[in-house]
């Protein structure tokens, strides 16, 4: 009898240690269950549709502002003395005195008024492109449209401030020739120059190297130079033969809603290209390892 309570002692004990071992292995071993697995599935894509509501509802809520405030101020602009007036008289005298207070802008800080406008519309462009390109209306990248915005803010409206008052002194003839003079001088040396100070400004707040930024220009810079000439020659006929100085940049800037769709888009769409061919890059230049011959 004790012979046969030690066996089944050590037999009842072998059993489970066996079956809890069996359970735990993997676990243990680092191969977790389908249900621990599954489970860890589930909480990822839970978390990502998370962040993605998330953004879309910051994004949305950045939208809906600009656009209220905007709004707002375009049809609150008679508000000191618009009592007793009707919906029709504000909306009838409401773009008129607009377009006074825009002036009286350009007046009192003709920079800065230039400069706003420039970052609003090329952020606006920015992203017109990035739906255009296929992004959901309010999933839009928000750091890539600040940038555009920014360099639109801080350098076009200033720099074309001052580019349109040094074209009238270049040419101060008001001869037959001095139109097409001036639409050719804008599309080869400004744009040239404009060009290359977006794609690099852009190249350094997307923090690339200045090699990778000196490339993106080598292989940008001619195509963009003509792909403007299909655009701006005919928008340039009105800007130097009809537009005043002063009014000239509100002019480009309507027609560069279209031309920063084109420069944004065509710029990301060669940075992403560099970002996928980095990684091939380094796997075809690593050297290959041989296996080790017996």
């Amino acid at each position: 009898m004790e012979s046969g309570l030690e066996t089944e002692l050590v037999s009842g004990f072998g059993a489970n240690e066996g079956r809890l071992s069996f359970e735990g292995a993997g676990e243990f071993q680092g191969f977790p269950s389908s249900s621990s697995s599954g489970s860890v599935g589930d909480g990822v894509g839970k978390s990502e549709e998370i962040e993605r509501l998330l953004d879309r509802t910051i994004n949305a809520t950045i939208v809906l502002a600009a656009g209220s405030f905007a709004i707002t101020k375009l049809l609150t602009i008679d508000q000191d003395y618009w009592h007793g007036w009707t919906i029709f008289e504000i909306l009838r005298y409401a773009p008129q005195h607009n377009w006074t207070a825009y002036e009286e802008a350009l007046k009192k800080n003709p920079v800065l008024a230039k400069m706003v406008i420039s970052g609003v519309v090329y952020s606006l462009g920015d992203w017109i492109a990035q739906c255009f390109e296929g992004k959901p209306l309010f999933e839009f990248d928000r750091s890539r449209m600040f940038r555009s915005g920014l360099v639109g803010f801080s350098l076009h409206g200033s720099l074309s401030h001052y580019y349109y008052q040094f074209c009238e002194e270049l040419f101060p003839s008001q001869d037959w020739w001095v139109l097409p003079a001036k639409v050719i001088f804008d599309q080869t040396a400004w744009a040239a120059v404009w060009n290359s100070i977006y794609f690099t400004v852009l190249g350094f707040l997307r923090l690339e190297s200045p090699v990778s930024i000196l490339n993106e220009l080598k292989a940008t810079f001619w195509p963009m130079l003509t792909a403007g000439w299909k655009l701006w020659p005919f928008a340039h006929l009105v800007t130097y033969g009809v537009i005043p100085v002063e009014q000239r940049l509100l002019w480009v800037d309507c027609v560069e809603l279209i031309w920063v769709t084109i420069l944004s888009t065509y710029s990301n769409e060669k940075s992403e290209a560099r970002i996928l061919e980095a990684p091939e890059e380094a796997n075809t230049s690593s050297p290959s390892i041989d296996p080790p011959q017996e």
